[in-house]
């Protein structure tokens, strides 16, 4: 396959405004697209009836397919059944639980008639304790009707929507549940479908996606079907080669996320492919099953986070038939929420090049769940990581500065109208001219020649993903470092961006450090932190902190000591008293160096 056949044109008009931003827009016009996502389930029903759209294995370890014939036919039944339960106005649907063909088929129904659903992230429901994050998202939703793929493990989950809404109906995919949902796949479509599905537009609300909550509760994101099927066909333009032949994907991102739920899911429909779900995960076990999926099915285009291509590079390496069927279809590499590492990166492209003799471009870009989620990509091979590339075809980035750094703004058919049932939230996202404030820092490439792209430059607020896409709120748990490590730990920046673990930069108190190692005043600075004392006291407090962790985001792997003050000549530290983060992560790399060497 040619390069142009893989890639989209990727010119781009740079024009400077009168209050010194910039806006960037691309040469080719975004071409036409379906009013509402079901439209592409119809076409392939009726144009190749019998391909698979989507398959998992099932108890038996064998794949289970959905043809698009039987998908359409079963999306049918249960959206006759959502309308027999009377789904009006803002009645939602809500599913608790992970990828599956039950999820795939009820969320596709909810879609066809214009019931705005949403998949919220399962470990709300089997992970946390108090079920707060859980609880603000049914609030917030209302839902008419609850789905859990497991009536057990979902248990306390669905007793908490009963208590929230006496009224509110529950739905599993087994038997133990009240309502099985094999019942529902039998019932009888009627006119009541078609009717509902035309009366469907581009500004019906598809689906709710919370975003991660990283800086308090989550947001609900109202996702259209404009927004869906805009960005479906903007990220086709950007890789034809998904058009013109169907893709395959083995995906296992989950689809409470955009990643996996708006991007990989829209992709295979929108262009007729198959999408084999993966219940593996980046993980110690995970991979195995990742692993043995991959044995099977070639992919053509193969998405997954920093970790997940870092954990699946041993077993390529040590298993050449793995490699074959790996690679046998494999045009592109594609990787989102966070920046993969230089190293991961060349030994991917050196696999490539052993085993199909050339190399498979890496591709990723920039993007939100406001935005659908796609704004940008850089999609061309020979890019490196943190290259976010060009605009999408049909958005509009504007480049507005702050301070020392330019934010990111989207306005395009794929932006987000704002947030559900949240207009204080909506107001603030948006700027006077109705741009969507990412918070995302970009920089040029080449400022002369914008076809180069842009750089990822970190986030205009302080918190970070790890390598495996997991946002850490940096806020909270700079204050939970101080509390637990008050007296001695006077000030702590927080470390980890694109890394596997939270490190910490600490300011120490020299009074108190002296104080706890029993030193007199007269010890210098360096030596008390350097105290074995005061180096004891640091273990303890990790292993507290390790005490409270309820996962990698809040879990502090290492702590380093600043054996200087910071400084306010550097901009280290305010007026006030108050520690830059950014500003001490430039002025010390050695330090961050120091918490990430083997």
């Amino acid at each position: 396959m040619t390069q142009t056949a893989i890639f989209g044109p990727t010119a781009t008009n740079k024009t400077t405004l009168a209050d010194g931003s910039m806006l960037l827009q691309a040469e080719q016009p975004l071409a036409s697209f379906p009013e509402k996502l079901t439209e592409k389930l119809l076409y392939w029903a009726e144009n190749k009836p019998d391909a698979t759209f989507i398959a998992r294995r099932n108890a038996h370890n064998e794949w289970q397919r959905l043809s698009y014939a039987d998908t359409l036919s079963q999306v049918k039944a249960i959206a006759q059944h959502l309308l027999n339960l009377g789904f009006t106005g803002d009645d939602t649907l809500v599913i608790l639980s992970e990828n599956s063909l039950e999820h795939a088929l009820l969320a596709l129904a909810a879609l066809h008639i214009g019931v705005p659903y949403t998949p919220i992230s399962p470990p709300y429901s089997l992970v946390s304790k108090d079920f707060g994050k859980l609880r603000h998202c049914l609030e917030l939703t209302t839902p008419k009707l609850v789905f859990a793929q497991n009536s057990l493990a979902y248990g306390p989950a669905l007793t908490l929507a009963k208590q929230l809404f006496p009224n509110t109906l529950t739905l599993t995919a087994d038997e133990n549940g009240k309502k099985p949902f094999s019942d529902i796949l039998h019932m009888q479509a009627t006119d009541q479908v078609d009717t509902a599905f035309a009366s469907i537009n581009a500004d019906t609300v598809a689906k709710i996606l919370f975003t991660s909550g990283s800086t308090g509760l989550p947001k609900g994101v109202i996702n259209t079907h404009r927004m869906w099927c805009s960005n479906l066909q903007q990220i086709t333009q950007v890789f034809p080669f998904m058009a013109s032949e169907p893709p395959v994907f083995v995906d296992w991102l989950p689809w409470n996320h955009t990643f996996g739920g708006n991007h990989n899911v829209g992709l295979t429909l929108y262009n007729g492919g198959t999408l084999y779900i993966d219940d593996g995960k980046p993980t110690p076990s995970g991979i195995e099953t990742t692993v043995q999926n991959l044995r099977e099915i070639s992919p053509t285009a193969y998405f997954n986070v920093p970790k997940g291509f870092e954990m699946l590079i041993p077993y390529l390496e040590n298993e050449p038939e793995l490699r074959q069927k790996f690679f046998k279809k494999l045009t592109i590499f594609f990787y989102a929420g966070a920046s993969l590492a230089q190293p991961v990166w060349n030994r991917l492209e050196e696999l490539a090049l052993e085993t199909v003799g050339h190399k498979i471009p890496i591709i990723t870009g920039l993007g939100c769940t406001e935005a659908g989620p796609s704004a940008m990509f850089a999609n061309w091979a020979g890019s490196f990581s943190g290259l976010l590339g060009v605009p999408v075809a049909g958005m509009q980035v504007k480049l507005v500065p702050d301070g020392d750094k330019l934010e990111a703004r989207y306005k395009a058919p794929n932006v987000t109208p704002g947030y559900w049932r949240n207009p204080d939230a909506t107001a603030l996202a948006f700027d006077e001219e109705g741009y969507y404030k990412t918070g995302d820092a970009v920089r040029f490439v080449d400022e002369n020649n914008p076809d180069k792209g842009l750089v990822f430059d970190g986030r205009i607020a302080e918190d970070f993903k790890l390598s495996t896409g997991t946002w850490v709120n940096v806020g909270v748990l700079k204050a939970k470092i101080i509390s637990a490590g008050s007296p001695i730990v006077q000030d702590a920046v927080i470390t980890g961006l694109d890394q596997e673990y939270i490190g910490a930069i600490l300011f120490l108190n020299p009074d108190a450090c002296r104080k706890h190692a029993k030193l007199t005043p007269e010890v210098s600075t360096t030596e008390a932190f350097q105290h074995e004392a005061i180096q004891q006291y640091l273990d303890e407090l990790l292993l507290r902190l390790s005490e409270t962790a309820t996962g990698s985001a809040t879990r502090v792997t290492k702590v380093v000591v600043a054996l200087d003050p910071p400084s306010i000549d550097l901009g280290e530290i305010t007026d006030k008293g108050s520690l830059n983060q950014r500003a001490v992560l430039k002025h010390r790399v050695l330090l961050v160096e120091s918490l990430y060497q083997i």
